[in-house]
């Protein structure tokens, strides 16, 4: 446990703390570190390295484990000017920090090395390495090299395509591997190979060798050319453990020139090989093929359409006889059912012909207009007589009908008002009688009550 601020920590409990702290820094993690080696050395059985690194003001403990130090170019001692990359961390059963050493290069080749990485990382943003890789072509008629005439490596190309594929032919571009005019002289030389366009293939390489030999394949130019190349290249530089730029750009990588040279053609001998199990198997195909066209057409043979054709023509002619029946019975049904209807529909055309319907209208008329006259008639007659019984009561409700027995109207003169009482009246008054006919014009000499006077 971690104490807290004023507490007393234990020994573990504070390596771990510094292990753990120096484990979580980022900045620790993958550094460079420039330093001379002093107190080296090597366990015999483990082959594990360690060491001193220093300079004029401090120095650090080191060690590099075998599966690290195996890949080493070079034998370090004590004396070396190197950098190193690796990490720094605790080493916790003797609370002692040492830088972890994964890589290390004389100091001599730092300055290539950073700018083998610069270069690398710029390409790769530009995305050189991921263009989709050209596959090598199965059987290429030329195999185009550029390398060095007089180095090993065209030797070993040359034999070892002689052995696999004889029936290719080798084009070399001699150029320069190394030194000022390599660079120049192999991208020339994949420009000049595609422009000529007499190549299938491409194989550019050279020995092994220092970073300094190999340097003509981290140029940009030799670079840029080879991801500018229509025709497949192979990269071949140097051994196993070289790794140029060259190689990432490159449609294949060959640990080797002679690996190039196998990637490049195949082998005469296996193809042959190949070659004579593919004609195998398609002969045993092809008889197998045959063997099932054979039963097929035996199959066919057997049917009872080729032993007895005509039989299948006298089921056809049958079933044509009860088609036709079919159909003719199918023309009656569908002809009456046609002439029906237009039975019907001349019926109904008759029916609505405008001359018959004017005739019928004509008749309607004339039948409706006696109908109405006999109406009329009947009317009148019995209006004539209401209105002679209705006459002959009003004849008899008439005053002049009553005045006819003898009544007599009396009107006072002053304001021709009908006299109905004696009070009406006084002596001396003026009165118009109207009788039955004519009217008497009087004066009122006495007017009583009594009516028997």
């Amino acid at each position: 446990m971690v104490g807290k601020s004023g507490s007393i920590w234990s020994v573990c409990d504070l390596v771990e703390y510094l292990h753990k702290r120096l484990e979580d820094d980022e900045r620790l993690k993958r550094i460079w570190v420039e330093g001379e080696i002093s107190n080296f050395t090597q366990n015999s059985k483990s082959r594990h390295m360690y060491f001193t690194l220093k300079d004029g003001k401090a120095a650090i403990d080191a060690v590099m484990f075998a599966g690290n130090n195996r890949r080493l170019r070079f034998a370090p001692k004590n004396g070396d000017r190197v950098f190193v990359r690796g990490y720094v961390s605790v080493f916790i059963s003797q609370g002692k920090m040492q830088l972890y050493v994964q890589d290390m290069r004389l100091s001599g080749v730092g300055e290539l090395y950073a700018a083998f990485e610069r270069l690398k990382e710029r390409l790769a943003k530009e995305g050189l390495f991921d263009t989709p890789k050209k596959s090598l072509p199965p059987f290429p008629k030329t195999v185009g090299v550029i390398t060095s005439p007089t180095g090993a490596v065209i030797r070993d190309i040359i034999i070892t395509m002689r052995r696999r594929f004889p029936l290719a032919s080798i084009l070399l571009f001699p150029v320069a591997v190394q030194g000022e005019r390599a660079p120049v002289e192999i991208a020339r030389a994949i420009e000049v190979m595609n422009r000529l366009n007499e190549a299938d293939v491409l194989i550019i390489g050279r020995g092994g060798g220092s970073i300094e030999e190999l340097w003509a394949f981290n140029e940009e130019v030799v670079v840029r050319e080879i991801h500018r190349s229509a025709i497949p290249v192979i990269s071949a530089v140097g051994h196993e453990t070289d790794v140029t730029i060259s190689d990432f750009v490159a449609d294949c990588r060959a640990p080797t020139p002679t690996a190039a040279a196998e990637m490049a053609v195949p082998h005469l001998g296996e193809l042959q090989k190949r070659i004579a199990s593919l004609q195998e198997r398609m002969v045993m195909a092809m008889r197998g093929r045959m063997e099932r066209l054979a039963g097929r057409l035996q199959t066919c043979v057997d049917r009872p359409v080729f032993r007895k054709p005509e039989a299948r023509l006298e089921q056809y002619a049958q079933r044509l006889d009860v088609l036709q029946g079919r159909l003719l019975s199918g023309i009656h049904r569908m002809t009456d059912r046609e002439s029906r209807q237009t039975r019907e529909l001349l019926h109904r055309l008759r029916m609505r012909d405008p001359v018959l319907m004017i005739k019928r209208h004509k008749e309607r008329l004339k039948s409706l207009q006696m109908e109405a006259l006999m109406n009329i008639r009947t009317q009148l007659a019995e209006g004539t007589q209401r209105t002679v019984q209705a006459a002959g009561r009003l004849d008899a409700l008439s005053p002049l009908k009553v005045m006819s027995r003898g009544y007599s109207l009396v009107y006072r003169m002053a304001d021709d008002e009908l006299v109905r009482t004696h009070e009406q009246v006084r002596p001396g008054d003026l009165l118009r009688i109207r009788l039955a006919r004519g009217q008497l014009k009087c004066q009122v000499w006495k007017s009583e009550g009594s009516a028997d006077e």
